[in-house]
């Protein structure tokens, strides 16, 4: 069980609802198990308590493979195929609703949040002295699906400079090749976020 991506899963489950990223059962989780599968959290799960019996195997179109009795998949699945279809490198992604995230969504302009000119950008991949970056800030629907059409026609143009996007009023969903990397791409913009927050409230660069 210890390659087991799912206790992979629950062990970050627990590392972010503890820092209050995923509270109640907000958020979900994935990982790839193939080319062509994932597993993702179950819906209306506590995210401090998940086991490998909390998690649901299904495949790019969304359609459940694997599922323990009375377990279905989150309902915000379709977000994370869209980055699997889009991004073949990603195989780790971590979707959370953090405070900062969602205070930065009102601070994007045409569906895009300007992040701070930081030396942290370079672990997003962004290695250039004070970079112009922009995250794309996709509007939230009660209708997930909606979501996901819009991210699909986004990544279809262009993928995300930096491997993240933020829904507004919503959260942000982070990815990388591995646990280690989409763990440092979503920490690396919760601090941007941060950053943003303090600099707005102390009227720094505004």
């Amino acid at each position: 069980m210890h390659n087991d991506p799912r206790t992979h899963l629950a062990a970050a489950a627990r590392d972010f609802y503890a820092r209050g990223w995923m509270l109640g059962t907000a958020g979900n989780l994935s990982a790839r198990r193939d080319a062509d599968t994932f597993w993702i959290t179950a819906s209306g799960r506590p995210k401090d308590q998940l086991g490998v019996g909390d998690f649901v195997l299904v495949d790019l179109r969304g359609q459940v493979v694997q599922a323990p009795p009375g377990r279905k998949p989150s309902a915000e699945v379709a977000l994370h195929e869209v980055v699997y279809r889009h991004v073949p490198d990603a195989r780790v992604i971590f979707h959370v609703h953090s405070i900062e995230a969602n205070l930065c969504g009102h601070f994007a302009q045409q569906g895009r949040l300007r992040l701070p000119t930081l030396e942290m950008l370079k672990g997003l991949g962004v290695p250039d002295a004070e970079p112009q970056v922009d995250l794309p800030v996709f509007a939230n629907h009660v209708n997930v699906a909606r979501i996901a059409e819009d991210m699909d026609r986004a990544f279809a143009q262009a993928r995300p400079r930096v491997p993240g996007v933020l829904i507004h009023q919503h959260g942000v969903t982070a990815w990388g090749p591995d646990f280690l990397a989409a763990r440092h791409h979503l920490e690396l913009l919760e601090y941007c976020f941060r950053y943003l927050v303090q600099a707005k409230a102390l009227a720094i660069g505004v």
